[in-house]
């Protein structure tokens, strides 16, 4: 009888190793989860005219991330600006901070250049998409 238990027991430690690996995996998932900074099912882009307020808010030289709107603006002249998504290309997390001209991706460390969209480092392969921005009256409209 010995050797019918020992196979059960192997059978039911394999089973809990395997429950584990599983649980492991999860934990492993949920730890590269985008959920928190997730763009949701919004699209990366606006769909229509979006209000950002003061173009004064963007310093000459400078930008500015509009987070909850998943936009950056920067200004690279006087009365020039550019603007991008701030959704990153790699999961679709929202970009969380500027840091030295660098959009930051707080999900995966994907740095992207502000002035232009360019990733400068991954795991993101594209940059961010370019959004069509103006001046009108002293305010920025994106989209």
């Amino acid at each position: 009888m010995p050797a019918p238990q020992s196979a059960a027991r192997r059978t039911v430690l394999k089973g809990a190793a395997a429950l584990a690996g599983a649980a492991g995996g999860a934990v492993t998932l949920a730890a590269c989860s985008t959920a928190t900074n997730s763009g949701g099912n919004t699209p990366a882009t606006p769909t229509a005219p979006v209000d950002l307020g003061a173009a004064a808010d963007v310093p000459v030289g400078g930008a500015k991330l509009y987070r909850e709107k998943k936009l950056i603006v920067s200004c690279p002249a006087e009365g020039r600006y550019a603007a991008f998504s701030a959704q990153c290309t790699h999961a679709g997390c929202v970009l969380d901070k500027i840091v030295e001209g660098e959009g930051n991706c707080p999900c995966h460390g994907s740095r992207f250049d502000v002035t232009t969209g360019k990733v400068l480092k991954g795991p993101a392969t594209d940059p961010l998409p370019a959004v069509p921005v103006k001046a009108e009256n002293g305010r920025l409209v994106a989209g």
